[in-house]
């Protein structure tokens, strides 16, 4: 699976559970690494590579932006009381979903339109994921075609948005399950889109107009237009969007526009249509309230994410971790998986205190295809991964199944 680009990379640093990473093997790093420390490094570092509007359309939220705030501020709320004097050595970040054993509590959420902003994003971060067996979702809006990321990476979930309209509903469901997908994702947070101003300020449309405002932001940001815009279209074409629907989409830059009608009418009976047709995994993602959660597990459901889609559909929503200790005491045999604001290890181990049984983190992950392809991918997951080891450690536990409530406490 590694790639001649990243093989260095991967010797350097094993992906293996509760593998640190020593000093030595830093310095193997590729230069374009060594200062990438954390996960909010890549947002620095991907944003001079970018033109504005690419880097605002992945990094903004809606509106005041107090969704995006909430959801890190929630993290910050919590404090550990961690446990000494235990033997914490053979730690194990496994984790077990739907009958898989990941080698750690976290994988790829979906990214809409992530090959505009980095060259077959969407197939980088799938070949990231199963070097690093961890599951990656892959986004209805995406311009890389559902059984393309699927032959890149069996394990890959699909996420799709839906219409209230049954029989598309089952035309997409009919080709997602005959390309093999075993876990389907059905997001319900978006019966239309949220108001991104920071768009509009940009410059950034869909489809894309060739205003002289974009046209200037692009040629000057040579790495992005001659890396991942003409190489699209000189291997593969107009990007289109792939899957919104059983049928190709429109082109991403033509004015016609993907059909997003009818998506105010999806509601429960569609979702219980689906999981009548559904005979794999049915996990339903966007829900922040605790009813909504019990009516997906009543309904069902193998999972939910729990998610306000990382503060870019309605602008002050619950940020997802508050809701989560409600939801996982009365969860039964659904899992419960959140999303929204982790950027750290000692996040994860926050949401997995409180109840999650995974988590889900997006845009740092694009940001590492952007800077480095699958290799960028991979060294973002290798700091994640090493920040759960040593946070295990220092907490006093050895999986991450062990932690509860008894290690927090909400401090405001």
């Amino acid at each position: 699976m590694t790639s001649p680009a990243n093989s260095s990379l991967s010797q350097a640093v094993a992906s293996s559970p509760g593998q640190t990473v020593t000093s030595p093997a830093v310095k193997t790093l590729p230069r374009q690494f060594r200062d990438l420390l954390a996960l909010d490094d890549f947002e620095r570092h991907a944003r001079r590579r970018l033109p504005n509007m690419i880097y605002q359309y992945v990094a903004g939220g809606v509106e005041t932006g107090r969704g995006i705030a909430g959801n890190f501020e929630a993290y910050q709320r919590y404090t550990f009381i961690p446990r000494m004097f235990r033997d914490v050595s053979g730690r194990d970040q496994g984790t077990t979903l739907f009958g898989h054993t990941w080698h750690h509590p976290f994988g790829v959420a979906p990214l809409g339109g992530a090959s505009f902003v980095a060259y077959q994003a969407d197939v980088a971060m799938a070949r990231a994921a199963r070097e690093m067996n961890v599951p990656m979702i892959l986004s209805a809006s995406s311009l890389v075609k559902l059984e393309d990321v699927h032959a890149a990476n069996p394990d890959a979930w699909f996420q799709a948005y839906l219409a209230g309209d049954q029989p598309r509903i089952d035309r997409l469901v009919d080709r997602v399950a005959a390309a093999g997908y075993q876990t389907l994702v059905v997001t319900g947070d978006t019966p239309m889109l949220g108001n991104r101003e920071h768009n509009t300020r940009s410059g950034f449309s869909m489809p894309i107009k060739i205003t002289p405002k974009v046209a200037f932001e692009s040629a000057i940001s040579p790495r992005w237009l001659l890396g991942t815009v003409a190489q699209t279209f000189l291997r593969h074409g107009a990007p289109h969007f792939e899957n919104t629907d059983a049928e190709r989409g429109p082109p991403m830059m033509s004015s016609k526009v993907r059909n997003t009608q009818a998506r105010d009418k999806l509601n429960w009976k569609h979702v219980e249509a689906i999981r009548k047709k559904w005979k794999g995994n049915l996990v339903i993602k966007g829900l922040m309230s605790p009813e909504d959660a019990f009516i997906a597990r009543d309904l069902g459901a193998d999972a939910v994410i729990l998610s306000n889609h990382g503060g870019r559909q309605l602008d002050h929503t619950i940020p997802p971790l508050y809701s989560l200790p409600e939801i996982a005491e009365k969860k039964g045999s659904m899992k419960v998986i959140i999303d929204s604001g982790i950027r750290r290890g000692t996040d994860v181990m926050k949401a997995m205190a409180l109840g999650a049984d995974f988590v889900f983190l997006g845009r740092p992950f694009l940001y590492g295809a952007v800077i480095g392809g699958q290799a960028g991918v991979e060294h973002a997951m290798h700091i994640l991964r090493d920040e759960i080891d040593r946070d295990l450690a220092l907490i006093g536990v050895r999986t991450p199944s062990e932690l509860d409530s008894s290690y927090l406490k909400r401090m405001f």
